[in-house]
């Protein structure tokens, strides 16, 4: 196993010496720095990362001066007094740093904290950050060879990565089952699944009146997995997501997922069937000869302007192939209904492309796999649950408006929502 070794020379210890007299000397340049530490939530991270181990120490020491005066070596004075020094460590960006700080005690009332050991010694999001760096594909053994360089850093083993990515992943899914839905006007929910080997999540995706997309919820299980499907609609019901009003669902067609949208939302609810999944269900029953003319015919099907026509012409397909082929006939017939809400619902054709399928769900899963590809065993459904919810939330700052957004305003009338302030004469008004 290799291990990085730092090798002290005579020099740098002379450089070090140099550097410690410097700052001892000039401590006034250091402040500034001083004064931001102990005041605020928020250090200046990239100043730490260069100037040192020795410079830091400097600054805990102007800190403690603050707080008990100048050492006076051999004169004891005033209430609270210095009391020699210790090992510590304080928390950067991304790594914990070992410093000898100084002790103080009152004369009276025992230890006296030093205040910018104090913020140092504060988590400033150093769990979360660990795990932002892993989603992004660096992994737990790899974590130590992309920090900056400086003297005595510690707290970057695999063990203690793997901590603070529990730690952070576990607060991130506390958020994302949090929030709040009651103040948001979301017109469409997306529900897909995703598998992380053995395991699988349910996401829901929303998105707005403007168009804007949202990471719902997920939960552990597949999408046939009644019990699963349930609690997640249940859980965005809990979170303020209305129940008295609809909404158009777009599904991958499982029956225990329009069971559960039924039994939570109300059977009136519009659904609208992926129709990729459904070409793939029906292809898969075909030999390759007969796969390209029938994609082509269903696709053109999916084109017509009314529901009526679209089903006519999927029913003489049907027809077509159930002389050859039953099981790609009765996949073709399957949901038919659903297959067409759209047209049913006479939404605009520009809105066809983001609703007609759950492509728009897929893709957002394609970035969470992205972000999970290097985890290489997964150890339990806690840990996919946490993982998931941490690269859906990075995945979510990516996100961009659906394609046709300008229209949804029609697509909230036909849903009965109250649509003034969005429609196209209203902001025209508003712009008067």
């Amino acid at each position: 196993m290799n291990k990085p070794y730092h090798m002290v020379t005579r020099a740098e210890k002379e450089s070090a010496a140099i550097i410690e007299q410097f700052c001892q000397a000039n401590g006034q340049i250091l402040l500034p720095i001083v004064n931001l530490i102990q005041s605020a939530s928020q250090v200046v991270e990239t100043v730490i990362h260069e100037i040192g181990v020795q410079t830091l120490e400097v600054i805990l020491t102007l800190s403690a001066e603050q707080v008990a005066g100048p050492q006076t070596p051999g004169k004891a004075s005033g209430d609270i007094r210095w009391h020699g020094s210790q090992r510590g460590q304080v928390q950067l960006a991304d790594r914990k740093v070992h410093v000898k700080r100084p002790r103080l005690r009152h004369r009276t009332d025992g230890e006296v904290n030093v205040p910018a050991y104090d913020r140092l010694r504060t988590d400033r999001g150093l769990s979360e950050r660990m795990l932002g760096a892993l989603l992004r594909g660096v992994s737990t053994r790899d974590y130590q060879a992309v920090l900056p360089e400086m003297a005595n850093t510690v707290g970057v083993s695999r063990s203690s990565v793997s901590r603070q990515a529990i730690e952070a992943s576990s607060e991130q899914l506390k958020q994302l089952q949090e929030r709040r839905w009651e103040g948001v006007e979301i017109l469409v929910i997306y529900i897909d699944g995703q598998r992380f080997a053995s395991h699988h999540i349910l996401s829901a995706v929303g998105v707005d009146i403007e168009g804007n997309k949202h990471i719902l919820g997920i939960e552990s299980g597949a999408t046939e997995n009644a019990a699963a499907v349930k609690r997640l609609l249940t859980r965005l019901r809990d979170q303020g997501l209305p129940t008295d009003r609809k909404y158009l669902f777009v599904i991958d067609g499982a029956k225990a997922l329009r069971a559960a949208i039924d039994e939570v939302f109300g059977a009136e609810q519009p659904v609208q069937r992926c129709r990729n999944h459904k070409l793939r269900n029906v292809i898969d029953e075909l030999p390759k000869d007969q796969q390209g003319q029938t994609l082509n015919l269903m696709r053109a099907a999916w084109k017509v302007k009314t529901a009526d026509e679209g089903e006519k012409r999927l029913e003489q397909l049907a027809r077509f192939l159930e002389r050859d082929h039953e099981s790609a006939a009765r996949s073709v017939r399957e949901g038919m209904a659903e297959m067409f809400t759209l047209q049913r619902l006479q939404i605009p054709g520009s809105l066809h492309k983001c609703l007609a399928t759950t492509n728009i769900i897929e893709s957002s899963q394609g970035g969470v796999q992205r972000r999970t590809h290097n985890v290489t065993r997964w150890r339990d459904a806690d840990m996919v649950q946490r993982w998931a919810a941490s690269a859906w939330l990075l995945t979510e700052k990516n996100f961009r408006r659906v394609i046709g957004h300008a229209d949804l305003w029609s697509l909230a009338a036909i849903l009965g929502r109250d649509i003034k302030a969005n429609t196209p004469a209203s902001k025209k008004e508003k712009v008067a």
